[in-house]
């Protein structure tokens, strides 16, 4: 879940045989996305509901904002993962999968393919998975163990100190940009110094993605809108403001 991954490290140690169930998924997950494909591929019920449908000019995207699958399927070859690498991606082998058709089948088939490569980078992680802690050794700003924390009076108190009031961070602002399954996630905080941050906004790619949706429906049936809906996979939580 959210909370699992922390400042730090993670909220537990990894559950056993993690590694062996992970890969076992892994292994198995490319040969559904074969059947996926060979189900839908060429089906002419598929083709009918989806070729030429919900097109948008790729100028109009990106003066919207709109990221992710969707400009992928527009012939823009932009992942923030490749384009501006951040944590460790860099040192991963993968793909930029791309389309130029720009509608709702060659949307499909750039998430056919994104869901490939993000079992390759899996792949590649379990095999590069480095040895040692799980989570650091900073006791002002990881919560400390259970254990130690009912036998040691420090530990004790760097719990409630934390728990209480936060993490202090040095005053400053920083935009971060995240690579989701919908597009660019991006994080805008702003830090005076103390435990709380000065302000925080969010963008998410639903909301921009969303705004995309007049244009390629206006004029078109019923029946495209779902399509077209349904191609940009967005979440209305995401879109709330």
């Amino acid at each position: 879940m959210t909370s699992y991954i922390r400042i730090g490290g993670l909220a537990l140690e990894p559950p056993r045989n993690w590694h062996k169930v992970v890969t076992t998924f892994i292994d198995d997950f490319p040969s559904k996305v074969d059947q996926y494909e060979s189900l839908l591929d060429n089906n002419p019920i598929w083709k009918t509901r989806t070729v030429g449908v919900g097109y948008m000019p790729l100028e109009q995207m990106l003066e919207w904002g709109i990221t992710g699958p969707m400009i992928r399927a527009a012939g823009l070859k932009w992942d923030a993962r490749k384009s501006e690498p951040y944590s460790s991606y860099y040192k991963f082998d993968f793909e930029v999968p791309t389309r130029t058709e720009n509608d709702v089948y060659a949307r499909y088939r750039v998430r056919l393919e994104e869901m490939r490569q993000s079992a390759r980078i899996v792949k590649q992680a379990l095999e590069g998975m480095p040895g040692g802690a799980w989570i650091t050794a900073a006791p002002k700003i990881v919560l400390p163990e259970r254990e130690k924390m009912k036998t040691q009076m420090e530990a004790l108190i760097y719990h409630f100190k934390i728990v209480t009031e936060g993490v202090r961070v040095p005053p400053g602002e920083v935009y971060q940009v995240t690579e989701s399954p919908r597009g660019e996630i991006g994080y805008y905080i702003v830090s005076d110094g103390s435990t709380r941050p000065h302000r925080v906004f969010m963008r998410t790619p639903s909301f921009g993605n969303l705004q995309g949706l007049p244009p390629m429906i206006e004029g078109k049936l019923i029946a495209d809108t779902i399509a077209s809906m349904g191609s940009m996979d967005f979440v209305l939580g995401d879109t709330d403001r």
